[in-house]
This record gives C-alpha cells, sequence and structure tokens, in this order.
C-alpha cells in the first residue's frame, strides 16, 4: 500500500486549480500537460522504495519532493519552460505552485503513513492535517480495480472530487456573471468623427 491520494484526486484538484487560471491559458494544450505534471510530480520519491531509500529520510515518500520549497522551484522552472523564456509569468508560477501544494494537502488528509514534509529541508518534521478523512490508496492503477481500490475511489469522489466539482461550478457561474454585468465596448466611442 503506498501512503497517498489516489493519482485521479490529485488530477482533478489540479484540474480545478489550472481552471482558475487565464482563461487564454486554457486553450494551450502545454498548460494543461504541465498542471497535470506538478500534479503528480511529487510523488516521484515513491522511486526511493525500489533504490532502499528510507520511507523516512529526506528524499524518502512524502518528504523533499512534498516540501514548498520543492513546489516553488519547480513551479518557478516550469513557467520559465512554458512561458519560453527567462522573464517569466509569474502568475503561471503561482498556478504551479498552487498544484504542487494540494499534492501536498491531499496526502496530509490521508489515514496512513507518515505524514508530510511540508518545511523540507529546513524541518524534516511529517505533517497531517487534524482532518484525515482519505483512505490510502493502493499503489498501481490495477489494483484499483479491487473492492478496497473501488472503496478508496469512491471515497475520494465523495470527499474530494463533488465538493472540487461544486466550487468549480461557483467559480464559473461568478465568472460567466461578471461578465454579463460589464457593459460592452462600444467599438465606435473612439471614433472621432
Amino acid at each position: 500500500m503506498c501512503e497517498m491520494a489516489s493519482p485521479f484526486t490529485h488530477a482533478v484538484v489540479a484540474a480545478a486549480i489550472g481552471d482558475a487560471g487565464k482563461p487564454a491559458w486554457h486553450k494551450d494544450w502545454r498548460y494543461w500537460a504541465v498542471v497535470i505534471a506538478c500534479s503528480i510530480l511529487p510523488d516521484i520519491d515513491s522511486i526511493g522504495f525500489h533504490l532502499g531509500v528510507r520511507y523516512g529520510a529526506l528524499w524518502g515518500h512524502r518528504g523533499m519532493t512534498h516540501s514548498l520549497l520543492f513546489a516553488f522551484i519547480v513551479a518557478i522552472f516550469a513557467a520559465m519552460v512554458l512561458d519560453g523564456r527567462f522573464h517569466w509569468q509569474w502568475r503561471l508560477a503561482i498556478v504551479f505552485f498552487l498544484v504542487m501544494l494540494s499534492h501536498g494537502v491531499l496526502d496530509a488528509m490521508t489515514n496512513g503513513g507518515l505524514g508530510v514534509a511540508f518545511f523540507s529541508p529546513f524541518n524534516t518534521r511529517r505533517y497531517f492535517l487534524p482532518w484525515r478523512p482519505i483512505p490510502v490508496s493502493p499503489i498501481g492503477v490495477g489494483s484499483f480495480f479491487t473492492a478496497h481500490g473501488l472503496y478508496i475511489l469512491y471515497s475520494e469522489i465523495l470527499l474530494i472530487w463533488c465538493p472540487t466539482i461544486i466550487v468549480l461550478a461557483i467559480i464559473r457561474v461568478a465568472r460567466g456573471l461578471r461578465r454579463m454585468s460589464q457593459p460592452e465596448a462600444n467599438p465606435l466611442s473612439n471614433d472621432p468623427g
């Protein structure tokens, strides 16, 4: 068993955060590819299980790659790469940072593991959130096609997906209402004649 929320749930939450980005970004598939990549990148540390890295070590599972510092560095790098120049867009970096941060927050809401080292490498203490309703997810997609795997997915849909979709719907409705309430620009208003 791997102590994390499922990759599916990480992607759903990441997509909702990504939707909060500029609407112009939504048309670029590269933006969505980076959003999804940032949502799963912290779990690259699971490779350490196969390399003999101790779970509680700095580079162990839920360690450095789940930290705020790692999220910050990756977010800036991803924004620079996506923007294609050194003068990166800070708004992109904020979205990518929030996506990566959501990964650790979701993992800190699970009912197993050692917690998340949010402040690594400066403080390697592992943290959980006070509310931990998410059952730990099995490793491997095949494990989801068992009764236990389906129960975990069902729990995540109820506890994470549904509230995320509701918040996303509210945001979209609010955006639509704001657009409708703004007066249309008169294309002839700048006409000197």
